[in-house]
């Protein structure tokens, strides 16, 4: 089974193919690599996923590159967590009223039914 780390404070400069390379030079083989990226401006956000084909291979790369510097930033490498459920809320129903931000929506108000 495929195990995935996260791998975070990376420098703004690594690319996807760096970070790739910096583990495939610990001799480890790699399933998959992704940089996440601002989606307006395609600028690293700092942080990665990198997913091993093996267990051993990821727990070994946990203790190799946790902590390890790159360009003056210490890395953190740990097991990737799920993606939580990112569904937002709505408005509200009733009660709530008020004005928000501009083009921001605001909440309900008192319905009629």
């Amino acid at each position: 089974m495929k195990k995935r780390l996260y791998v975070g404070n990376l420098p703004f400069s690594v690319t996807e193919d760096k970070l790739k390379e910096m583990f495939e030079a610990g001799g480890w083989e790699i399933a998959s690599v992704r940089l996440i990226t601002d989606r307006n401006t395609g600028r690293s956000r700092g942080f990665g996923f990198v997913e091993f084909v093996n267990d051993d291979d990821a727990r070994a790369a946990i203790e190799a590159n946790n902590g390890k510097e790159i360009d003056g930033r210490a890395l953190v490498v740990n097991e990737a967590r799920e993606r939580e459920n990112r569904e937002g809320g709505g408005g509200g129903g009733f009660g709530g009223g008020g004005r928000g931000r501009r083009n921001s929506g605001g909440g309900g108000g008192k319905g009629r039914y």
